[in-house]
């Protein structure tokens, strides 16, 4: 059985890189989400629905439960799957990625979910700018943040604007279903994130009856800043008796 890799925003599966340096196993796999470095299927409207759906189908192929695994919106994403189809999750993990009701997005989420502002952000966008952006701001690393910018193309920046303007209250909605989840479960959150606060991680663990919640000491991005650990936490969690 697999493990599956689902990156958050703005990411592709390259986020992964450091962290699969790290893994022994062979049967890793990242993804990309659509828009997010894989087509757009036709007619896909980049809701949070449609990625959880088009994850779903994908998993279906796979044929057998996997070990999914998700950060950042990938968290978000991954977490929804196992309250929803816990046939297709042998064990989960995630991190960094809110589904609390009393979560208040973050400013960059409040600028990309109002239609002017959100627009006029992603029409403007410079990616030196916004590679320093993410250094100052959540300490990654210069060579990733270029990398991470320099994928930023128009149909990811419309598919970021279209995620979140469909999200305004998505842990209202989703929090409820956390109660079915049933795969065992990891956390794993960087403790030092300003736009999701530990305390986010805290809650969710709980949630998910995680056997526990990690607490990194680095930002948002855990697998940029942390790739061995959380790796080393990833391969511990997928050998403890199921």
């Amino acid at each position: 059985m697999p493990a599956i890799l689902i990156h958050g925003v703005p990411d592709t599966h390259r986020v992964w890189d450091g962290v699969r340096q790290h893994l022994t196993r062979g049967d890793v796999e990242a993804w990309d989400l659509p828009g997010f470095g894989a087509a757009l299927p036709s007619g896909f409207g980049s809701t949070k629905e449609e990625y959880v759906d088009w994850l779903i189908d994908r998993l279906e192929q796979v044929g057998e439960p996997v070990d999914l695994v998700g950060h950042d919106w990938g968290c978000i994403f991954t977490a929804r799957i196992a309250s929803l189809r816990p046939d297709l999750v042998r064990t989960w993990a995630g991190g960094n990625g809110p589904i609390s009701a009393e979560y208040v997005w973050h400013p960059l989420a409040k600028i990309w979910q109002d239609q002017v502002e959100g627009d006029r952000f992603m029409n403007e966008l410079e990616p030196k700018s916004f590679a320093n952006d993410l250094m100052v701001g959540f300490d990654v690393p210069a060579e990733p943040a270029e990398e991470m910018v320099s994928h930023v193309d128009r149909p990811m920046k419309s598919s970021i604007l279209k995620l979140y303007r469909s999200a305004v209250t998505v842990g209202a909605e989703w929090e409820p279903a956390l109660a079915n989840v049933s795969a065992p479960a990891l956390v794993f959150w960087g403790a030092l994130d300003p736009a999701v606060p530990i305390e986010f991680g805290e809650k969710l663990g709980p949630a998910m009856r995680a056997s526990q919640v990690l607490r990194l000491d680095c930002n948002h991005w855990t697998v940029l800043q942390k790739p061995a650990e959380v790796a080393t936490a990833l391969e511990a969690h997928w050998s403890r008796p199921k």
